[in-house]
């Protein structure tokens, strides 16, 4: 079993994931992410990032995650983004042609 990947607050718009992402990890993940899109919606937010830096290993488990939480915040008229998306998950979405819904978040001003 894989040590528990954490989702926090590194600022009200912007959040950290680290740790790994498969099948034993994202379930849980899933409804962080929930939480926090309703909770960014509720606070009147229009755009949040993920910081993905922090991400150790991630396989297709962690693909649909993303892609997850990006219709998620769709639902709710937010715009989310990914920072620091790992290569493997690029390479993953690539294949899958999907790279384009990934693509990564503008740098903070």
């Amino acid at each position: 079993m894989n040590p528990p990947a954490r989702l926090t607050a590194s600022e009200p718009d912007r959040w950290t994931l680290v740790g790994v992402l498969d099948f034993d990890t994202v379930g849980r993940l899933a409804v962080e992410g929930q939480v926090l899109l309703r909770t960014a919606a509720a606070r009147g937010l229009e755009s949040l990032v993920i910081d993905l830096a922090g991400v150790e290993r991630a396989n297709s488990a962690g693909l649909a995650l993303l892609l997850e939480w990006l219709e998620m915040a769709r639902r709710r008229g937010l715009r989310l983004s990914y920072a620091h998306l790992p290569d493997s998950l690029g390479r993953l979405a690539a294949v899958s042609s999907l790279g384009d819904l990934l693509a990564p978040a503008a740098p903070p001003t």
